[in-house]
């Protein structure tokens, strides 16, 4: 059953201590209040979604595009800086105008992350594939770290496509799965979810529910 996620601001990892002495790697997000500014039905737009709007912008609502603006004084908020759509089951769509926030999920439920991985720019096959490099003697001379050979004979004669090599690593969207929730701060707005999610500080995280685990 699809139901909808949450939008989030990773503010950093951190340890959690537990009551029994044990400590966990933790991710902290922080999670602004999601507003429903649009649903979309099968019998309308061939699918079922909803439209959630959240965080805070400084731009005006001069500034915004015409389609934002429509959505945002339909429902008579402030602009927001990220919209973003989930998929539903029908009868999980909500009321335009619904407000989600910090307790749609609950402890010990499972989830999904997705964000923006850090940009590690350009790199070798050792660090971006994890190679083991050519031999360190016996002629090797000056390409301990190249990928080495990486094509074939002159049958096919050529280098087959998604070929591991050297190029830029990370700054591509990433989902970690089954993020197991340690803690909800309904006061302060923060969820703490055990492990790590994909981006850096103050990156934007789309939160659902775990599609391996209920």
């Amino acid at each position: 059953m699809r139901r909808s996620g949450l939008i989030a601001t990773k503010l950093g990892n951190s340890s959690y201590y537990h009551d029994n002495g044990t400590n966990t790697h933790v991710t902290v997000l922080k999670i602004d209040e999601c507003i429903v500014s649009n649903i979309k039905t099968f019998e309308k737009d061939g699918y079922n979604a909803v439209q959630l709007a959240s965080i805070e912008t400084k731009k005006d609502i001069s500034n915004i595009n015409k389609a934002q603006r429509k959505i945002f004084s339909s429902i008579k908020i402030n602009p927001k800086k990220i919209i973003k759509e989930f998929r539903v089951d029908s009868e999980n769509i909500l009321e335009v105008g619904t407000k989600l926030n910090v307790d749609h999920f609950k402890v010990d439920q499972f989830i999904d992350a997705s964000g923006i991985s850090i940009g590690k720019g350009f790199a070798g096959v050792m660090k971006r594939h994890n190679f083991g490099g050519l031999r360190a003697s016996h002629g090797v001379s000056i390409s301990h770290r190249s990928h080495g050979s990486t094509g074939q004979n002159q049958d096919p004669g050529r280098v087959f496509k998604g070929k591991k090599m050297a190029g830029r690593m990370g700054n591509t969207r990433v989902t970690k799965q089954n993020l197991k929730v340690i803690e909800v701060d309904i006061d302060n707005n923060l969820l703490v979810v055990k492990g790590s999610v994909p981006g850096k500080k103050n990156s934007i995280i789309f939160l659902k529910d775990s599609i391996k685990r209920s």
